[in-house]
């Protein structure tokens, strides 16, 4: 038999199988949104929304499942940091247009916000992307580096924050209770920092991403009521 096969290990069933039933769901959400837009601009936003994160995520997340079931090798882990550095990026797009979202739901909100916060979003969003496409990421090598992981993570908490804080203060505004969608944002972000700072030496941290994809996926239930 094949070496490979037999690192397979109930851990790494498990992962696969939520891995995979997770952007199932993901992109079964997209083709919904899509099909019931009908010419809304807003559902059509909650579709690309739901595809970019699917799609993003698709690109680390297929290289784990494989890296569960088959084992790991070199090209494996240059998968995994291409795919790294591609969902950094676009769940970075994906809080801008999850804003886009929320400021078309409530206009009134929207009118009453100041400039100065929406242009905060996108140039800590901007200064997010820029730095993580510079080479000192180390994106393709397993050590990374820590420092510019820090880096380029202040600047989402910042782009996080703005929009976690906007749907806050939209509370229960036409009874749709997307107040909520702060409290998702909150436990999405509470669980993606331990991880992406400490699990290089502590990889059990790394389980912390299980309860992160959940509240993606609560998100997108949460947006499924604007249909």
């Amino acid at each position: 038999m094949d070496n490979r096969f037999r690192r397979i290990t109930p851990a790494g069933i498990f992962e696969s199988v939520f891995d995979i039933a997770y952007l199932t769901f993901v992109f079964i959400t997209a083709a919904v949104f899509y099909l019931q837009a009908h010419g809304s601009v807003q559902l059509i936003l909650c579709g690309t929304l739901a595809l970019i994160l699917g799609g993003g995520d698709s690109f680390h997340l297929i290289p784990r499942v494989k890296r569960a079931l088959r084992g790991e090798d070199d090209r494996t882990e240059k998968f995994l940091g291409l795919g790294l550095l591609i969902s950094s990026v676009t769940m970075t797009v994906f809080y801008l247009v999850l804003y886009e979202i929320w400021k078309i739901e409530f206009p009134e909100t929207a009118g009453q916000i100041s400039a100065g916060w929406v242009v905060l979003l996108f140039v800590s969003a901007f200064f997010r992307i820029v730095i993580c496409l510079l080479p000192q990421n180390n994106w393709f090598h397993k050590e990374g580096n820590a420092r510019f992981s820090l880096l380029r993570n202040l600047p989402f908490a910042l782009t996080g924050a703005i929009v976690c804080a906007l749907f806050f203060m939209s509370g229960n505004e036409d009874g749709l209770r997307m107040w909520r969608m702060s409290i998702a944002i909150i436990i999405s972000f509470a669980c993606y920092f331990p991880v992406t700072l400490l699990s290089k030496k502590k990889p059990a941290i790394g389980m912390l991403m299980i309860p992160k994809t959940c509240a993606y996926i609560w998100m997108m239930l949460l947006l499924v009521q604007l249909l």
